[in-house]
């Protein structure tokens, strides 16, 4: 997964995003060694002292552990992986919901939208998909 920053938001938080991310899909497993914070600074093309301050957020959460001889690790707190991945399912939930209330969709369209067959399969084949069938948008 590409490093990928916006303007609206400090970047330390959209690293700290994006790990979490890896965490939760498995990209980073628990209980492994995660990269160096320079490593990660240069894959991220950050400053480390950016990258180190993601990290710091990330240990504060109890995401990340550090070991003083072997670097930081993944959290083995399965429960806390379900939470943190329930708190992030329910807030791209929101962040959908208020896209397609700006397109004018009700809740009912939103459902029978999830119902038909083009999105079925990409909810089946994941986002892999949704990226090549999303359609081109004209800034006409």
């Amino acid at each position: 997964m590409p490093w990928e920053f916006k303007e609206n938001r400090p970047i330390f938080q959209q690293i700290y995003d994006t790990i979490v991310i890896r965490i939760l899909n498995g990209t980073y497993p628990m209980g492994e060694k995660l990269p160096s914070v320079r490593e990660m600074a240069e894959q991220a093309g950050v400053n480390p002292n950016t990258m180190q301050r993601a990290m710091a957020q990330l240990e504060g959460a109890g995401l990340a552990l550090t070991n003083r001889t072997s670097g930081r690790v993944v959290t083995t707190d399965e429960e806390l992986i379900r939470k943190v991945r329930h708190e992030y399912a329910i807030a791209a939930a929101k962040e959908f919901m208020e896209q397609m209330r700006a397109l004018g969709a009700s809740g009912k369209d939103v459902f029978t939208l999830l119902d038909e067959k083009e999105v079925s399969e990409i909810l089946k084949t994941g986002s892999e998909s949704a990226e090549k069938n999303r359609p081109e948008v004209s800034d006409k």
